[in-house]
């Protein structure tokens, strides 16, 4: 039963989005944990019992390749058994109320926005299912396909790293700028399954409400994100955004 400060929530939402003529969305790990994809990052500092350092940065692939690429290997292999859930959707169907002015920018790797539908999606910390070249540098789809437990380039044969921006590495400067881009033109700012504490994509948030959008957070609970926001919608976001959806098709007069 969604409360009646949530249902209030819900419509500030809807009518938020109704009067807007551009939206930009920034997700995080909290929209992929309700398709069952683990965030990774506990309380204790590790993931998946795994030192950050060791898994996640440029010098612990240096050290333990291998140790990396049986990390990584798990997380392509949890993301094949996964499907994207209500939240998933309700973004997708959201870009085709705003074909030309719509932009969903990520953190996460797991693709399950593109499953989803969505076309305009800034992948900010790279994909599980690209690898790059070490020597090459080519970037390569490999989808979820298994991959060798050390897999090399097919023009190369060098050694390949996810095409993950690790902690320490600089976000592709292109997407990032496409980012901003989007975040400082739109007028509603959507905050959707995110702790705002990654940097620099939690700065997007306080960068939105600065240039005069409506902030709107969709969490499960209260975070970081939630003193810039103006409207606020706390539960399970595949639960509650697709009353958010069916709201605003009915301000829009569609059925």
């Amino acid at each position: 039963m969604v409360s009646y400060e949530t249902q209030l929530e819900i419509e500030q939402a809807a009518l938020a989005l109704v009067h807007s003529s551009s939206v930009a969305v920034l997700t995080g790990a909290g929209v992929s944990a309700e398709s069952g994809v683990p965030t990774f990052r506990a309380s204790d500092g590790l993931w998946e019992g795994h030192r950050i350092e060791d898994v996640a940065t440029p010098e612990g692939f240096g050290r333990n390749p291998g140790l990396v690429w049986q990390f990584y290997n798990a997380r392509r292999a949890n993301v094949a058994t996964v499907e994207p859930n209500p939240a998933h959707t309700f973004l997708a169907q959201l870009e085709n109320l705003f074909p030309n002015a719509f932009t969903l920018i990520t953190q996460n790797v797991d693709g399950l926005h593109q499953l989803a539908g969505s076309k305009n999606v800034l992948e900010l910390h790279g994909s599980l299912r690209r690898t790059r070249c070490t020597v090459c540098e080519e970037v390569r789809d490999q989808f979820l396909d298994p991959l060798a437990e050390m897999p090399t380039c097919v023009l190369c044969e060098g050694l390949l790293r996810p095409d993950i921006v690790w902690f320490g590495e600089m976000l592709p400067q292109e997407i990032w700028r496409a980012a901003v881009q989007a975040t400082t033109s739109c007028e509603v700012f959507l905050v959707v399954g995110t702790s705002a504490v990654v940097h620099p994509a939690s700065g997007l948030i306080r960068l939105a409400r600065g240039v005069g959008a409506i902030v709107v957070e969709a969490n499960l609970t209260l975070t970081v994100a939630s003193d810039p926001a103006e409207i606020g919608i706390y539960g399970p976001s595949g639960q509650l955004l697709p009353q958010v959806m069916k709201r605003l098709r009915e301000l829009k007069g569609m059925t």
